[in-house]
């Protein structure tokens, strides 16, 4: 009797009220008018028409989360292109910030940010989340406030709207898995965290460790790029297969009709995973939009933002992200501190730039615990005392004890100690002589090294950038500079903390990652070709190499192992004279028979010079031929 008066007095009907309602877009605006007007009695309106994968993504939510809230507002608002959005998603998202400000106040970051301050959320589609002005918001916010930027984002109108209705959800009591899959690290098995790693790659099926779990948290870290995380056999998948693709992008082989690069039966595509948080610790798993490698049909980003996922945490670039990071995100897990801010304040100390990004509010400060403090990775400056190249390569582990280079090295170690033990006048050699010498098997090495790295790429030697930097810290000192891609990047220089650890120098772009590594005092070097070359076609390459000091530079190109086969570089190798200090160019031809794959690839320059091998990588993608 009580029901029948309830469902007679509200014409609703008296049992469970489902979460969210699915509604042709004519329709959402007073929807959405009538949702906020009784927020916990009614569900929250998606525009589902036309969107299957939405549709899906909604009956898992059912599944996911118990009721619904009024969350916590940040400081500030802005809706990005507010003017081609559904009518009703700035109504819907109002509660999301205390203060809604205009777009076009980002045109004076400084002077916005002096005038609001505070957190800062941002709404939009995805294809409004680019370089400008996202990359100076995240620079100005990530050192700043707790939760200092949040995204809701998505891949058309009906995605973000779905992101800003799942903001209303609450997770259900008994969704309290926590999980970390991980291809780079074996970490500790901390009690509450289901951990997964290489070794259970091998006896477990992972597909459905990860698709018959209700996570409250799960994290994926391992390499891929940004259509997919390699979990061993298995890989996490951006594919969303009701997306179309847009004419003329880039995309991964699948796209042009061939096989998956693993095994197809071992994916697990990401918008079916039913975690409430997503961690994609991969690098490039969340690229802005015009940094983006593949069309967005296959963005790992915004297939998790098509999922039943709240929050989706994402690398906007690339990162070191390690044992460090892996126990610092499950010990703040298990007491609900927020992902982003724990996983960018433990990468504090490597990299001067934020990795990740928040899309999905943040929990309320008084729910979550606050961040750790940056870390800092500079000891005691008694400690920093760089050794010479020598002494690097010899007494570190970096070549193995039967590496062909150490006769040559050791027997040069010793003339270099000899001359510098001994006061030049006192010698047996003058200082001509010494320079001649020196000049001469400097160069002899030189040639040496060229020809293994343009014979076997994976030799020891071309390892130091990660070897060297995971015994440094991270120099203070950033530089803006250009990328070859002609976007802004950072570079910075990784101090080495013992003898035997070399200084590195890193230039990292949005767009293409890591692009350059060298030594501090060697050649520096850029990679400028075509974004695209077709099928039996010739990529022309131009390196603009800049040497230390006046005198040979021994340069090269390779592309990866697995592209060798359908390939020939022309030249190798080359041997140049060049000026200290002068920018020249040298030019190089890539060769890609008929039959080689379309997707993404790249090729790495490299410049020898006294023994330091200096890097410069370029992605670029294989098209078919036209007729």
């Amino acid at each position: 009797m009580n029901a029948a008066l309830t469902e007679q007095r509200t014409g609703r009907p008296a049992g469970p009220v489902p979460l969210f309602r699915p509604v042709v877009r004519r329709e959402f605006a007073d929807a959405v008018r009538e949702f906020l007007d009784s927020p916990r009695l009614l569900p929250v309106p998606v525009p589902t028409e036309d969107r299957a994968d939405l549709a899906e993504s909604v009956e898992l939510a059912g599944r996911l989360y118990g009721g619904l809230r009024q969350p916590h507002p940040l400081d500030v608002g802005i809706v990005l292109g507010a003017a081609h959005l559904p009518e009703g998603l700035a109504e819907l998202a109002r509660p999301f910030a205390r203060t809604w400000a205009g777009e076009e106040e980002l045109a004076d970051l400084a002077g916005f940010r002096a005038r609001h301050g505070g957190s800062l959320l941002v709404v939009g589609r995805y294809d409004r989340l680019t370089l400008d002005p996202v990359r100076a918001l995240l620079m100005a916010t990530y050192r700043g406030p707790r939760h200092g930027l949040t995204l809701l984002s998505g891949r058309d109108d009906a995605s973000v709207c779905w992101n800003v209705a799942k903001q209303y959800a609450e997770p259900a009591l008994d969704v309290d898995a926590l999980g970390l899959f991980t291809d780079t690290d074996r970490p500790p098995r901390l009690p509450g965290v289901q951990v997964f790693d290489d070794r259970d790659f091998e006896r477990a099926d992972i597909q459905a460790e990860i698709l018959g779990t209700r996570w409250r948290r799960v994290g994926f870290q391992g390499h891929g790029k940004d259509d997919s995380v390699n979990l061993g056999e298995f890989t996490i998948c951006g594919l969303n297969a009701t997306a179309p693709a847009a004419p003329g992008l880039l995309g991964p082989r699948c796209a042009y009709g061939l096989p998956c690069y693993k095994p197809e039966d071992k994916l697990v595509p990401l918008n079916r995973v039913e975690a409430v948080e997503l961690v994609l610790s991969a690098c490039n798993s969340g690229p802005l939009a015009d940094l983006a490698l593949y069309d967005p049909k296959y963005q790992l980003l915004l297939n998790a933002l098509d999922g039943p996922a709240r929050t989706v945490v994402s690398a906007v670039s690339v990162h070191d992200s390690d044992r460090p990071e892996n126990v610092a995100w499950m010990h703040g897990a298990l007491v609900g501190a927020d992902s982003v801010d724990t996983l960018n304040a433990s990468l504090a100390g490597s990299h001067p730039y934020p990795a990740f990004m928040r899309f999905g509010l943040p929990g309320a400060p008084e729910e979550t615990p606050a961040p750790p403090a940056p870390a800092d990775h500079r000891p005691d400056p008694l400690l920093l005392t760089a050794g010479t190249r020598l002494t690097a390569y010899l007494a570190s582990d970096l070549l193995p004890h039967n590496h062909p280079l150490r006769p040559r090295l050791t027997r040069l170690a010793r003339k270099v100690d000899l001359w510098v033990a001994r006061p030049t006048h006192l010698a047996d050699q003058s200082p001509e002589q010494i320079e001649a010498s020196l000049t001469a098997d400097l160069q002899s090495l030189d040639h040496v090294i060229t020809e293994q790295v343009a014979a076997d790429p994976e030799t020891e030697l071309m390892n130091y950038p990660a070897y060297f930097g995971d015994r440094s810290s991270l120099d203070p000192d950033v530089r803006e500079v250009t990328c070859h891609c002609g976007r802004p990047a950072q570079e910075f220089t990784r101090r080495g903390l013992l003898p035997q650890v070399l200084d590195t120098t890193c230039a990292v772009c949005m767009r293409c990652g890591d692009v350059t590594f060298r030594i501090p005092d060697s050649p520096a070097l850029l990679a400028h070709a075509p974004d695209e070359v077709a099928q039996g076609g010739v990529l022309e390459v131009r390196a603009t190499v800049t040497a230390a000091r006046t005198g040979p530079v021994r340069l090269g190109l390779f592309v990866p192992t697995y592209l060798r086969e359908d390939t020939t570089v022309e030249p190798a190798t080359t041997r140049l004279r060049l000026t200290g200090g002068r920018a020249e160019d040298v030019a190089f031809r890539v060769r890609f028979a008929p039959g080689t794959a379309p997707q993404a690839y790249y090729f790495t320059v490299f410049a020898v010079q006294d023994l330091a091998v200096s890097t410069a990588r370029r992605h670029f993608g294989v098209v078919p031929r036209t007729a």
